[in-house]
């Protein structure tokens, strides 16, 4: 038998058979988990390349068409992603070819990357600096003619409970009124190294590494602020994890830690002005979740710029990082 030779004959395309038995519209189809390098802004302004996982989606406008043509997304994904700036510009090109490759069957369509974003941090005093890996996901959509850009960091810190603290001092106190009883002199010395050993400092307050994440809606004309928008969240927090750590570090940690005293409340409230103050930003979703020490459960806070018709403060599953759709 002669060999078969598959271009003779056009290959059968099933997608494009109508579908009369179970036919209907879908809000959304597509591919997710594609593996694909992007390419982002860097700190220093230069172009890094990062693996990451894509989402391709159309809707599917015929209720008599069997399916959407994947590999069109695919061959567009491939084709911006991994070879251009991850940008506004590059993302709304990419619907766009979507949306065209498509014209028959749909009239929406939407992009999502996650990857991490790794930044060299400096250590806090020892002069060395490590390396930090920062969950990112930016989804683009275009609807309805309009295009809309979100993006979501995800960053750890410590957060030392101010009650906690406030009992740690208490039986400080208590213990120095046992030590040190009234009506005798007190001796400087003796003092000073009293507050130098276990016995002294007898009770120290609970802390916990503790997550940000933080969704954000970008108004148009600007950049990817994925550096920009994690300075800000750590800069309003004060104590983020660090990488290098020499004993120096570890004491400027302590000391930043007792000066930062903070509920999963005043976390929230910190990141909301920070993010408040963000020409950039129209709207926002937070929420901070400290892992604490003394429970076996999270203490969470949420909060939105309060937009009307935006970000709502319930329409996120607890305990996910927000993904949006």
């Amino acid at each position: 038998m002669p060999p078969l030779d598959a271009s003779l004959r056009p290959l059968p395309d099933v997608a494009d058979q109508p579908q009369v038995h179970a036919a209907g519209a879908l809000d959304w189809v597509g591919m997710d988990g594609i593996d694909m390098p992007v390419c982002v802004s860097g700190a220093d302004g230069g172009t890094v390349q990062t693996g990451a996982k894509v989402g391709a989606w159309v809707n599917l406008l015929r209720p008599d068409a069997r399916g959407i043509h994947m590999s069109r997304l695919y061959l567009h994904v491939d084709r911006h992603l991994s070879n251009e700036l991850l940008t506004p510009c590059s993302l709304r090109h990419l619907l766009r070819d979507f949306l065209d490759s498509h014209a028959d069957l749909a009239d929406a369509a939407m992009v999502r990357a996650r990857f991490d974003h790794r930044l060299r941090r400096p250590a806090l005093r020892s002069g060395n600096s490590g390396w930090k890996a920062y969950p990112v996901e930016v989804t683009a959509r275009m609807q309805g003619g309009r295009f809309s850009l979100e993006l979501a960091v995800s960053i750890e810190y410590s957060s030392t409970c101010p009650c906690s603290a406030a009992l740690a001092r208490q039986l400080i106190q208590q213990r120095f009124e046992s030590d040190f009883p009234a009506g005798v002199p007190l001796d400087r010395a003796a003092v000073l190294a009293w507050l130098g050993s276990e016995d002294g400092i007898c009770a120290t307050p609970h802390s916990q590494r503790s997550t940000a994440e933080v969704r954000v809606r970008l108004a148009s004309g600007f950049d990817l602020p994925i550096v920009d928008l994690v300075d800000a969240i750590e800069d309003a927090l004060k104590t983020p994890v660090q990488t290098a750590v020499k004993r120096e570090d570890e004491q400027a940690f302590a000391l930043l830690n007792g000066q930062n005293l903070m509920f999963c409340e005043d976390a929230a409230r910190r990141m909301h002005a920070a993010l408040d103050a963000d020409a950039r930003i129209q709207d926002f979703w937070l929420r901070a979740s400290h892992h604490e020490s003394l429970h076996a459960h999270d203490a969470v806070a949420v909060a939105t710029k309060g937009v009307e018709g935006g970000y709502r403060g319930d329409q996120d599953e607890p305990g996910r990082f927000p993904r949006g759709t």
